[in-house]
């Protein structure tokens, strides 16, 4: 692999701001005019306000509950596409169930940029092992394949004797699929003595990939990246290796702007807190603005070692959904959020559950530069947005830690 997928990769900080500029009220345009539940979501929203990433900020965000909702109330996209089922090639269905559209246009997913990435394309054949079984994945990457011009055996997952038999015999050179599935693939190929040592490239998604992993791949020869991606916005960001081979987080997709939110908010974090990661997809068909993943993650400073100058995350770092039940009610994110910003004197602040005796506690953690007189008055705040008693406890700013977490469930379940 040489160079980059396309210009789009290595653009100046003005030149994306001003291609944001551009694009972010022709998609907010689009998608009031072509999606009604979109239209609805952003009510009142005037398309030529919204120019940048703080205009965007003010925008309210979708949540994948709201998604459910509308899709049951208009199946199959709840309003929420530009197409209709029969304006599209492909209808998926993810656990929920939640409906996707599917198109055939070039990159649809846009996964060619992540495969290009991980040096493949032209004269490889990948072993594609994501499932094509009612989600989108196997797809995703038979389209993402197509587009870097290389060519595919749609494997999908299982049949192990067989998928190693197939490597073997047809000289797959890339694997695309989940991380630890190529190592069952390869111990079964060694189990029956068939040689795989033509596959060189893995780029792997659905999972994590622990760097014992990443390692074992590489002493058996293969070069192993991981992209990140969802059904809803197909690739999000991927790993691309600088110069000598280094990697730092996942540069995100030039077809998507992705912000990192506090936790049951749309509000902005500084660079470095881990947040939750909310994605604003130029997908024409399927224009979700300011959808919230409920993966958690952080932007990384500076530009990748490889060249390319767009953000840079940290990766998957958990889920942002902590919603915890202490003393038999829920305690939602959303109601921390609330508790901030009731007093701005709280930098942060988090919310512990733990057991006494046979009981739940909760204890309520903030940082904060006021005095003990000050833990009072959000205990009153706690009583009232969590209808729950706890003890306040003020810690000086910087000491909880920077984990994304606003609820803790700290109970032992062993």
């Amino acid at each position: 692999m040489t160079g980059y997928y396309d210009d789009l990769e290595t653009r100046s900080a003005d030149q994306r701001a001003a291609d944001l500029a551009r694009d972010l009220p022709a998609l907010i345009g689009h998608a009031l005019e072509k999606a009604p539940a979109m239209a609805e979501h952003l009510a009142g929203v005037n398309p030529s306000d919204i120019r940048d990433r703080a205009a965007l900020a003010k925008l309210p965000v979708l949540r994948k509950s709201e998604l459910a909702a509308k899709q049951a109330e208009r199946p199959p996209f709840g309003g929420f596409a530009a197409v209709t089922p029969t304006g599209i090639r492909h209808v998926f269905q993810s656990p929920g169930p939640i409906y996707e559209p599917g198109g055939d246009a070039r990159d649809w997913w846009r996964g060619g940029r992540q495969l290009h990435a991980a040096g493949i394309g032209q004269g490889d054949l990948v072993q594609n092992c994501f499932s094509y079984h009612l989600t989108p994945a196997g797809m995703m990457f038979e389209s993402a394949a197509r587009a870097v011009g290389a060519s595919v055996l749609p494997a999908g997952t299982g049949q192990t004797e067989l998928q190693a038999r197939a490597m073997a015999d047809c000289g797959v050179t890339a694997y695309t699929g989940t991380p630890d599935y190529l190592k069952v693939i390869l111990d079964k190929a060694a189990e029956m003595g068939l040689d795989v040592s033509s596959v060189k490239k893995a780029c792997v998604g659905g999972g994590a990939l622990f760097p014992s992993l990443r390692q074992e791949y590489a002493d058996r020869g293969i070069a192993c990246l991981q992209g990140y991606g969802t059904a809803d916005l197909g690739s999000i960001a991927y790993e691309s290796p600088g110069p000598d081979g280094e990697i730092e987080g996942m540069i995100v997709d030039e077809g998507v702007l992705v912000e990192i939110v506090r936790p049951g908010t749309g509000d902005p974090v500084p660079e470095g807190e881990v947040g939750e990661v909310l994605v604003t997809t130029f997908n024409r068909d399927y224009p979700l603005i300011r959808f919230a993943t409920g993966d958690m993650s952080a932007v990384l400073a500076g530009v990748s070692p490889c060249g390319r100058t767009n953000l840079r995350i940290k990766g998957w770092m958990g889920r942002a959904d902590q919603t915890t039940k202490i003393k038999g009610m829920f305690v939602r994110p959303e109601q921390v959020a609330e508790l901030a910003k009731r007093h701005p004197q709280i930098a942060k602040l988090r919310v512990i559950a733990t057991r006494e005796g046979e009981a739940d506690a909760m204890t309520v953690k903030v940082e904060t530069a006021e005095g003990e007189g000050f833990a009072a008055k959000v205990a009153e705040s706690v009583a009232a947005v969590l209808k729950l008693k706890g003890r306040v406890e003020l810690v000086p700013p910087g000491s909880l830690p920077n984990d994304g977490k606003v609820i803790e469930d700290a109970r032992s379940y062993d």
